[in-house]
């Protein structure tokens, strides 16, 4: 342990790590140690540059509240969300893919019944959304828990949104016999992902777009299948091939279409233009280990 050098401090770290009882903690660490200092040695690191790091990742953590997570930001942006779900959800074409989770999902929100209305009044274009859970087979998956939530017609958030204290745009929903559920809210904007922190400060140096394309997210659990974590975009949305978070997939592109009061599914609902949402989701089952 004396007299380390640049050739021989990473051998040491790792054996000190020797007695580490949990053997998968022991590979992920040495893993981290090595890929680290193999950063540092190709990068060629400064001590001032070194401390800037130092400084950005202290910032991150101090940016970090009950309503915000600074370092899932963080990890969206580099793709490391995306990268750890990719390993990880590795399913069939046919079964509804994963994308991100995002910083927004919230626990603490209400369980309304099939149909409810949860825009909590704010305004914007109405959204009716009609959802489908099935399994592989295209059996409908009963009593499946399903959280939605979303941004309103600015790109806000319900805690982003002044003056609004209960949640909105998002609530539990469970399916019927069918796999069915519904709920009616308002049609989500494009928006910017937060700028005002050192997630911001990475994104303005590196020339990188903030928005992200309009969505709905979805998680969707149920005994004996596969949790999903996943959102639809819309498909004609200006901002599908710049996400900062690298969420897009081809197959949760959907056509948001939109019609008159008086026309399509929802005619007379509503006196207002309106969009009608669609899709039947494919959960995979549950193997054993």
């Amino acid at each position: 342990m004396r007299d380390l050098t640049s050739d021989t401090i990473t051998g040491a770290v790792i054996s000190t790590m020797r007695d580490t009882k949990d053997p998968r903690l022991a590979e992920i660490l040495e893993s981290l140690v090595r890929h680290l200092h193999a950063f540092v040695r190709e990068a060629e690191l400064t001590e001032e540059e070194w401390a800037r790091g130092v400084d950005f990742l202290t910032r991150t953590g101090q940016m970090c509240t009950p309503t915000r997570q600074e370092f899932i930001l963080l990890s969206d942006v580099l793709g490391v969300t995306m990268l750890v779900d990719a390993l990880c959800n590795q399913r069939p074409a046919e079964a509804t893919q994963n994308s991100v989770l995002g910083p927004y999902f919230r626990q603490d929100r209400p369980q309304h019944k099939d149909g409810a209305d949860i825009s909590e009044g704010l305004p914007g274009t109405p959204l009716f959304f009609e959802g489908r859970v099935v399994n592989a087979e295209g059996a409908p998956v009963a009593g499946a828990a399903v959280d939605v939530w979303h941004s309103d017609a600015d790109g806000h958030y319900d805690m982003e949104v002044p003056g609004q204290v209960d949640p909105a745009m998002r609530a539990l929903f469970r399916t019927d016999e069918t796999g069915h559920f519904s709920f009616r809210s308002i049609r989500p904007s494009s928006y910017p992902i937060p700028g005002d922190g050192p997630v911001g400060e990475l994104m303005s140096a590196t020339g990188r777009s903030l928005m992200r394309p309009a969505h709905v997210h979805l998680l969707i659990e149920a005994p004996g299948f596969q949790r999903v974590t996943t959102m639809l975009f819309p498909s004609d949305d200006a901002y599908l091939d710049a996400d900062p978070v690298f969420g897009v997939k081809e197959s949760l592109l959907e056509d948001y279409d939109t019609y008159a009061p008086d026309e399509g599914p929802c005619r007379g609902l509503t006196d207002v233009p309106y969009t009608l949402l669609r899709r039947t989701f494919v959960l995979e089952p549950l193997f054993a280990a």
